[in-house]
């Protein structure tokens, strides 16, 4: 049995995620991403495939915090919205930005 490197495993967990969790015009779909160097996060209506709103910020606490503060300003036109971790694990950034979101009042 040939072993999976990370990016494979996540992506595997992105697509199993991905079969559940769609975005729609009234109810959309935040997605997150990491790199290396940067966090990106948008809001994507999946009925017509679009990305409302897209932010980037530098990978740390105090960045994405205040990322999270801009996203919620654009969020807080949707009554709730959809939560895609994108197969990364529910803790660090992700946790951190999700947490900040609800805080500013964005129902996830």
């Amino acid at each position: 049995m040939v072993k999976k490197d990370r990016k494979q495993r996540r992506i595997r967990r992105k697509l199993h995620i991905r079969k559940n969790v769609s975005g729609t015009s009234t109810k959309p779909r935040i997605f997150v991403f990491k790199s290396n160097r940067f966090f990106y996060a948008g809001i994507a209506d999946d009925e017509s495939n679009k990305v409302v709103k897209s932010l980037m910020a530098k990978k740390n606490s105090n960045d994405i915090i205040t990322m999270a503060a801009d996203f919620a300003k654009e969020a807080s036109k949707f009554e709730s919205l959809v939560f895609d971790r994108s197969g990364y694990r529910y803790h660090g950034l992700i946790k951190i930005f999700a947490d900040e979101l609800r805080n500013k009042g964005v129902k996830i």
